[in-house]
């Protein structure tokens, strides 16, 4: 197994029911990266959907929990350990309301911040030492409950730029596996938006 390996899982509930759903970000931009690196997905033994190739260089797995968002935790511990792949070289994709829509941070490690998926992924790793990529889709307007709100498609307006953002996010884990986290935060939180990526 090659030992630079990378394991790229992004987060989102299956299903056509969910599949536009803002909790949904992280599987949308999976697809991207599939696409990238020219390779569909597959259900393999561990309970994700693999799209394996090369990234930026590297060998890598581009997964997809099959289960639900809360229940993540389990079928990206296996692949990892089915792939053999150690937990600081997963990267995480996910949904993040305390960021406004349209901005990404990349980060290790931290807290789940009350996503239940990051709250799965860490108790089945063990460990919160995995890479994120956080993609904003903002907070819910006036008194609608957060977990309503992320199960909610995005407004025609985002709909235009998310195209635009889903890009971005996928350069953002191009750019964690070829330079590292340091360099992908200069580049990332420093940009203004529209110019690359923007945090």
């Amino acid at each position: 197994m090659a030992p630079d390996r990378w394991l790229v899982a992004g987060l989102g509930n299956p299903g056509p029911r969910y599949g536009g759903n803002r909790h949904n970000v992280g599987f949308m931009v999976a697809d991207v990266l599939a696409a990238r690196i020219k390779s569909g997905f597959k259900r393999d033994r561990s309970r994700v959907l693999a799209a394996t190739g090369r990234l930026a260089g590297l060998p890598v797995i581009i997964a997809k929990p099959t289960s639900f968002m809360n229940l993540s935790g389990g079928p990206v511990a296996a692949a990892s350990g089915f792939y053999k792949i150690a937990p600081e070289r997963i990267v995480v994709i996910h949904d993040e309301l305390d960021l406004s829509f349209g901005a990404i941070k990349v980060k290790l490690g931290g807290g789940d911040s009350g996503h239940n998926g990051l709250r799965s992924v860490t108790a089945a790793l063990h460990t919160p030492e995995y890479l994120r990529v956080r993609i904003g889709i903002g907070r819910p307007p006036g008194r609608k409950d957060p977990a309503d709100f992320v199960l909610t498609d995005f407004r025609p307006p985002e709909r235009k730029e998310l195209p635009l953002l889903l890009e971005r996010a996928a350069d953002a884990v191009e750019s964690l596996l070829a330079h590292g986290l340091a360099a992908t935060q200069n580049q990332v939180h420093g940009a203004a938006p529209g110019a690359g990526a923007v945090g």
